[in-house]
């Protein structure tokens, strides 16, 4: 018999139109503030130019959805924690 997990962890995995819900979030962000751009805006280049943006936006998010790379900082803590002093002053 097939074991289904909690519904909690169904919404990790949710996408919408190839994207994660927070990315699709991101990119109706940007869809909604070109919209507000354009209607302030009578100008035909800053219709194509948003236009050309969010089509960019959305195939760098799918790109990035299909490949996620993880942004290495290094090591997070010291091999080693330790309370004593560093100073040589307090070892007198």
């Amino acid at each position: 018999m097939k074991k289904f997990e909690v519904y909690g962890n169904i919404r990790k995995q949710a996408m919408i139109m190839g994207l994660s819900i927070s990315l699709f979030g991101l990119m109706m962000v940007s869809v909604i503030g070109s919209l507000l751009v354009i209607i302030f805006s009578f100008s035909f280049g800053v219709i194509v130019g948003l236009l050309l943006f969010n089509v960019l936006l959305y195939g760098a998010l799918l790109r990035w959805v299909g490949h996620p790379y993880h942004i290495g900082t290094g090591q997070n803590f010291p091999s080693v924690i330790s309370n004593k002093s560093i100073s040589p002053l307090h070892d007198v």
